[in-house]
C-alpha cells in the first residue's frame, strides 16, 4: 500500500498483509535478511504516521518503544504483537538477546504495566516470553502462521540459543539447563535430534560420558539422520576407551555416509519459521559439523593402528588412499577442524601398518611415493637459527613468513626421513640387512641438511617441535643401522652408531643396551659392564625414556619405536651378571 497514506480503518488489514508477506519471505529462506527487518520499521512507520506522529530518524529499537508508549488504538495491538513476534525472530537470528528481551519488556508492560515477569534465578528472556499474553487474532483476518504458535517456536529458540551460549562460555551447568528447556519446547524433529546432540556435547564436557551417550543416542532415536551424533558417540567411546565400540560406531558412520540417503521428510507439523531459522551459530555449526566419509575411514584406520588391528588398519588405509584417487577435492575437507593430518602423513602411517602386518615390500613401496614426491621440496641446506626471534617488530611479518616456511621444509624433511627410516626396517626384517644399512644411511644423510645455530632450547618455539621429531628420527636410524652393523659382525661400526645415538639422546635404554652388546662382542666385557651399571643405576628422571614421555610423537613413528626396542634385554643382563660375579670372585 505504498503511495497511500496510512489511515486507522484500514491499518489492522495493512498490518496484517505485511505480516504475511514477511512470513512468507522469511521462511522461504534460509536465515534472516535486512529485506524483513527493513518491512517491519517501514511498517512502524505506517502506524505513527496513522496516528499523526513522525520516527523517520529513530532506530528500530527506538521505534518501537515509541508505538508501543503512544498508540493505544485498540484495534491495533494484535497487529503489532504479530510484528513484534517477527521482530524478535529476526534479532534472535541475529543473537540479539537484549533487544529481543527489551521488546517483549514492552509488549508486556503495555498489558499490565505493573507486573513483573521474572522471580529470582529465572532467566529474564525466557520468563518474558512465557509471560507474553497474545492478543485474540480477528477471525476475519486469515493469518499464514498464528501468534501463538511463533511464540512456542520462540520460546524455544531463546533456550536453545543461550544454552549455546553458555556452552561456548563453559558455564556448563546452566547450559544444560537451558537446553534440557529447548528440548521440551515446540520444534521439529531435525531440532530436537541437534538439542540432544548439543545436550550429549554438554554433558561429555562436564565429565559425564554415561549422560553423554544417554542424550546421544536419544538424538539418533529421534532423527536417525542426525550423523554429527553418531560422530559424537564414537569420540566418547574413545574417550571411555572402548574401542570394540567406537569402531562399530565410526563403521556404522561411514556406512550411512556411503549410501547418502536422501533427508527424509519431517514428520512435524510445516510452519514458514521453525526453530530451524534464528538458530545460526558458529558453535552450533561446529557441534554439528558432518564429517566427509574419507574423514571416517582415516579415524578408522588410524584407531586400527592404534590398537594394534594391523590387519584392519592396512584395509581402511588403502580404501582411504583409494578415496584420495577418485577426487581429493571432494573427499577431503580443507577447514582446519577435519581431523585428517597432512597426506604425507597419512602414507606413513599406511606404510607402518603395512610393516606391522608383515606386508613389508608393499610399506617400502608406499614410502618410496613419500621419497619421490617430497625429493623437489627440501632445500639442499636448512638453516634454523635463534636470531629469527629476534627480529624487530617492522619485520613480523616476513619473520612469520619464514618460520612458516621453515616449518614447512623441517615437515617435508621429516616426512623423506621418516620413509627411509621405514624402508631401513622393512629391509632389515626381510633379511636384507645390507640394503638396511642402505636406507639407514639415507635417512642420516639427508638429515644433515639441518644446521642448526645456537641452543636448541633458545631457538623459537614454533620450531620445536619439528625438530624433536628429526632428533628421535635420527635415534632410531643410528639404532636400526648399529643393529644391522651387528647382524654382520661389523661390530666396531656398530659400537659407533650407538656412541652417536646416546649423544642425541642421553640414557635411552634401547641405544644403551645396544651399545653394551656392541662392547661385549668386541670382547670388551670390563668395559661392557661398567656401562651396564651405570645405566641400571641411573634414577628414573635421567632415563632417555622417561624423558620422552608426554611427547607425543607422530603415529607414524610408533612402530620403529617398537622395532628400535633392545630385543634381548634380560639374557644380556644375566650375561653381565655372570661375568661380575666371575670378577668379583676369582677363586670361583
Amino acid at each position: 500500500m505504498r503511495g497511500l497514506p496510512a489511515a486507522l480503518p484500514t491499518l489492522p488489514l495493512e498490518l496484517t498483509v505485511l505480516y504475511n508477506s514477511l512470513l512468507f519471505t522469511m521462511g522461504a529462506s534460509d536465515s534472516a535478511t535486512e529485506g524483513e527487518a527493513e518491512g517491519i520499521h517501514q511498517g512502524l512507520l505506517r502506524v505513527l504516521e496513522a496516528c499523526g506522529a513522525c520516527g523517520q530518524d529513530l532506530s528500530t529499537e527506538e521505534l518501537w518503544q515509541k508505538v508501543l508508549r503512544e498508540v493505544t488504538v485498540e484495534e491495533l495491538q494484535a497487529p503489532l504483537h504479530r510484528l513484534g513476534a517477527l521482530q524478535a525472530a529476526w534479532w534472535l537470528s541475529a543473537s540479539r538477546l537484549g533487544s529481543t528481551a527489551s521488546l517483549f519488556r514492552l509488549l508486556s508492560s503495555a498489558e499490565d504495566p505493573g507486573r513483573s515477569h521474572c522471580s529470582e534465578g529465572e532467566n529474564e528472556l525466557l520468563s518474558l516470553l512465557k509471560s507474553w499474553r497474545v492478543p485474540a487474532e480477528q477471525a476475519s483476518l486469515p493469518l499464514l502462521q498464528s501468534t501463538e504458535d511463533l511464540k512456542e517456536i520462540l520460546c524455544t529458540t531463546a533456550a536453545f540459543l543461550q544454552g549455546l551460549q553458555e556452552l561456548e562460555a563453559g558455564n556448563f551447568p546452566t547450559a544444560l539447563s537451558l537446553l534440557q528447556e529447548a528440548a521440551g519446547g515446540f520444534c521439529s524433529k531435525r531440532v530436537l535430534a541437534q538439542i540432544y546432540t548439543c545436550l550429549g556435547c554438554c554433558a561429555q564436557r562436564m565429565g559425564k560420558p554415561q549422560t553423554a551417550l544417554q542424550h546421544l543416542k536419544r538424538a539418533l532415536q529421534v532423527d536417525f539422520q542426525c550423523l554429527p551424533a553418531l560422530s559424537h558417540v564414537a569420540a566418547v567411546y574413545h574417550e571411555l576407551g572402548e574401542t570394540d565400540a567406537e569402531l562399530q560406531a565410526l563403521a556404522l558412520l561411514y556406512e550411512v555416509l556411503e549410501e547418502k540417503r536422501p533427508e527424509a521428510a519431517s514428520s512435524s507439523p510445516y510452519f514458514l519459521i521453525q526453530t530451524e531459522l534464528p538458530v545460526h551459530t558458529p558453535i552450533l555449526a561446529s557441534l554439528l559439523r558432518h564429517r566427509q566419509p574419507s574423514e571416517v575411514k582415516y579415524l578408522l584406520a588410524q584407531r586400527c593402528l592404534q590398537d594394534g588391528r594391523e590387519a584392519e588398519a592396512v584395509e581402511h588405509y588403502l580404501d582411504f588412499l583409494a578415496l584420495l584417487q577418485e577426487g581429493l577435492q571432494q573427499q577431503v575437507p580443507l577447514d582446519c577442524s577435519s581431523a585428517l593430518p597432512r597426506i604425507p602423513e597419512v602414507f606413513l602411517e599406511a606404510a607402518s601398518a603395512l610393516e606391522q602386518a608383515g606386508r613389508h615390500q608393499d610399506a617400502i613401496t608406499m614410502c618410496e611415493e613419500v621419497i619421490s614426491r617430497t625429493t623437489d621440496l627440501i632445500p639442499r641446506m636448512l638453516r634454523v637459527e635463534e636470531r629469527l626471534e629476534e627480529c624487530p617488530s617492522p619485520g613480523a611479518g616476513l619473520v612469520g613468513g619464514l618460520l612458516s616456511q621453515k616449518k614447512e621444509s623441517l615437515c617435508c624433511l621429516a616426512w623423506r626421513t621418516a620413509a627411509y627410516l621405514h624402508q631401513g626396517w622393512a629391509w632389515a626384517n626381510l633379511g636384507e640387512s645390507k640394503e638396511a644399512i642402505t636406507q639407514f644411511s639415507r635417512c642420516l644423510g639427508d638429515l644433515l641438511r639441518v644446521q642448526l645455530y645456537g641452543s636448541v632450547v633458545e631457538l623459537t618455539e614454533n620450531l620445536l617441535p619439528e625438530l624433536e621429531v628429526l632428533q628421535k628420527i635420527r635415534l632410531l636410524s643410528l639404532i636400526g643401522r648399529g643393529a644391522q652393523f651387528l647382524e654382520l659382525e661389523r661390530h666396531k661400526e656398530a659400537l659407533l652408531d650407538f656412541q652417536h645415538g646416546l649423544q642425541i639422546l642421553p640414557g635411552d635404554p634401547a641405544a644403551a643396551s645396544y651399545l653394551v652388546q656392541a662392547l661385549w662382542k668386541l670382547n670388551r666385557k670390563q668395559e661392557a659392564a661398567a656401562h651396564w651399571q651405570k645405566f641400571s643405576q641411573a634414577p628414573p628422571g635421567e632415563d632417555g625414556q622417561q624423558e620422552g614421555q608426554g611427547r607425543a610423537f607422530p603415529l607414524y613413528l610408533v612402530s620403529c619405536l617398537k622395532q628400535a626396542m633392545f630385543p634381548d634385554r634380560h639374557s644380556l643382563a644375566r650375561s653381565i651378571q655372570d661375568y661380575l660375579r666371575t670378577t668379583e670372585d676369582p677363586l670361583s
